[in-house]
């Protein structure tokens, strides 16, 4: 097979696992901890995507001390408990593993902090398929998608990777706009957290992991 494209990237939460349960129930303490009403787990599934300190901010309605104040204890929680709550979507690991064995460079693109999601790739197994891990700092300074995928192409090339075809796979909108802002093309999958609608822009949309790899391989 001959790739189209000379690198790939893959969002996580949603994509590569479902996390949403170890993410909501981290949610869910944080609220009990500051004393405010726990939102319903629907309103709280809302959350998996974009930043948390954002989503602390614009669904929340917090400040910024507050939201600092939460993400620690959020942060404490999930790594303790919610970062081995997230299995492996059922068929993914066929689509990385060929991917790193036909040769092209795979780099995981998310907006969570590296060392969670490097945990959670850990525990299925599947961080010897990916060359470049790329995800929030620390600070939360780099956090929005498109600056994840930029850093993710940077690392590419620091390592000698051809970045002249990137494409990036998600399941939220968030990734289909970091990608377009990075001048890149984007494919949607269905079995994340997306919503009617956010796969516009994207190339295509596929319904399961097997329908990726005659796209992302040729």
């Amino acid at each position: 097979m001959t790739s189209p494209y000379t690198c790939i990237l893959f969002d996580l939460d949603g994509t590569i696992a479902d996390s949403a349960p170890g993410i909501t129930e981290s949610l869910a303490h944080v609220f009990e901890e500051l004393g405010r009403p726990v939102p319903s787990p629907e309103e709280l599934r809302l959350w998996v995507g974009p930043p948390i300190l954002d989503a602390f901010r614009d669904r929340a309605g917090m400040t910024p001390e507050e939201s600092a104040v939460a993400l620690a204890i959020y942060r404490d929680h999930y790594l303790a408990k919610g970062s081995k709550s997230s299995p492996i979507f059922e068929g993914i690991a066929p689509v990385l593993r060929a991917i790193h064995e036909s040769g092209v460079p795979l780099a995981l693109a998310t907006s969570k902090p590296e060392f969670p999601a490097s945990v959670i790739l850990d525990h299925g197994n599947l961080t010897q398929y990916f060359r470049v891990l790329s995800g929030a700092s620390i600070d939360e300074i780099r956090s929005a998608k498109k600056d994840v995928i930029a850093e993710a192409l940077t690392r590419f090339r620091m390592i000698g990777a051809d970045v002249s075809r990137p494409i990036m796979v998600g399941d939220r909108d968030y990734d289909i706009e970091g990608a377009e802002a990075n001048g890149i093309p984007a494919i949607f999958v269905e079995w994340g957290y997306g919503h009617e609608g956010e796969q516009g822009g994207a190339i295509a949309t596929v319904g399961s992991p097997a329908e990726l790899l005659p796209l992302l391989l040729g």
